[in-house]
């Protein structure tokens, strides 16, 4: 009998999985949240729902509360590059509101990311804003580069990569 119950309470999660997802796609994070909140209860040691509800807290804004989860979850899955991807997203916040030792944190959980999965989705391009935030144009241009090469049909990635060498060529005339 106890199997039956564990199908139930595993269907039943992921059935608020696929709501939460749901719900997400909808922008009704605030729902998806709760939502997801409650398949974590059910399975609070599942890898997917825990990266979702994390980038639910995440897309809601909360990214201290995303940060504390998905710090717990990484320590659960450490293997698990999509956790880390979104550690760093909590950790980063908005980039532009974003202290420098928040970045340097979130680089280090995108290198993380990366080290589990050398093509690990928008990890490089991430890295590469924050270091054209900071104006760091020498290593903005190499995780750029990075990115284009993990994901050659990312535009963004291109787009920024010319950006940062545009802004290194100006910078070098300006001081030479």
């Amino acid at each position: 009998m106890p199997n039956s119950i564990d199908e139930t309470t595993q269907k039943r999660a992921y059935d608020l999985l696929s709501e939460g997802v749901r719900l997400i796609n909808a922008r009704r994070y605030g729902e998806a949240i709760q939502v997801l909140e409650e398949a974590h209860a059910l399975l609070p040691d599942d890898p997917d729902i825990m990266m979702t509800l994390g980038g639910a807290l995440i897309m809601a804004g909360k990214w201290n509360r995303a940060e504390r989860f998905l710090q717990r979850a990484v320590e659960m899955h450490p293997e698990n590059a999509r956790l880390w991807l979104n550690l760093a997203a909590a950790i980063l916040g908005r980039l532009e509101l974003s202290p420098r030792d928040r970045q340097d944190r979130a680089i280090e959980a995108y290198k993380k990311a990366i080290e589990l999965d050398p093509v690990a989705p928008s990890a490089h391009y991430n890295v590469g804003l924050i270091h054209a935030e900071r104006k760091d144009w020498d290593q903005a241009i190499q995780w750029f580069e990075d990115a284009v090469r993990a994901n050659p049909a990312d535009r963004d990635a291109r787009w920024w990569l010319e950006k940062a060498k545009k802004a290194c060529h100006e910078e070098a005339n300006h001081d030479g």
